[in-house]
């Protein structure tokens, strides 16, 4: 089954309970929740004390994606808050293996993402360990960029190294998805969507949510 997140870094953040209750209704099963620290991306958004404030009013699962330099450092402040899943970037920290490792010694899933340039050949020796890949298919840092039409192929060719190494591990793509290319990324191999624009940006937020999830529940 194909799950939905939509990344909370296109709400509105001055009603963000609002919108999470929202997307939480209309059914989306995840939340994706980008940090970013103005190092690793050109962008700064939320820390720790946002998710734990979030945390009691909603059961979704809360996937914090770590865009940041050495990730590490904050791995034990999100997860208190109330993460289920971290994701961090394989280009931006020189402690990978410890990190995942420290991810599951506090009882979240481990994900790692990996960008544009980033080849999913240079990750295949961890896929063992993780609980989730995440391909981004635009550069990380901003949101309503357009889909890198290359992603296709990573997609698939990151199914194919899961499949191999570990079938239970999750593959989550973001960046640029709307309803009109939804179809092409889960073709390609992803179990896990993350939008932000098409649905926190739409007249209808509910009805975004509704729509994707009746372009994906066919395939």
């Amino acid at each position: 089954m194909v799950k939905l997140a939509p990344s909370m870094l296109s709400a509105d953040f001055a009603f963000l309970a609002r919108d999470v209750e929202i997307v939480e209704k209309a059914g989306a099963e995840y939340l994706h929740i980008d940090v970013m620290d103005g190092m690793f991306v050109p962008n700064m958004s939320i820390g720790p004390q946002i998710v734990k404030c979030l945390r009691p009013h909603s059961k979704m699962v809360f996937d914090v994606h770590l865009m940041i330099v050495e990730p590490e450092r904050y791995v034990e402040s999100f997860i208190k808050a109330g993460a289920d899943i971290i994701t961090f970037h394989y280009e931006a920290t020189k402690k990978v293996e410890e990190t995942i490792e420290l991810i599951k010694r506090l009882g979240a899933k481990a994900s790692i993402s990996i960008k544009p340039k980033t080849q999913p050949e240079e990750i295949e020796h961890l896929i063992k360990d993780l609980d989730m890949v995440l391909i981004m298919s635009v550069e990380p840092g901003f949101g309503g960029q357009s889909f890198i039409p290359e992603s296709l192929d990573k997609i698939d060719r990151t199914r194919k190294l899961i499949d191999k190494h570990n079938p239970a591990c999750d593959l989550q793509v973001d960046g640029g998805i709307y309803t009109h290319n939804v179809a092409d990324v889960v073709k390609a191999g992803a179990n896990i969507i993350v939008a932000g624009s098409a649905i926190f940006n739409a007249p209808d937020i509910a009805g975004a949510v509704k729509a994707f999830r009746e372009k994906v529940s066919n395939l």
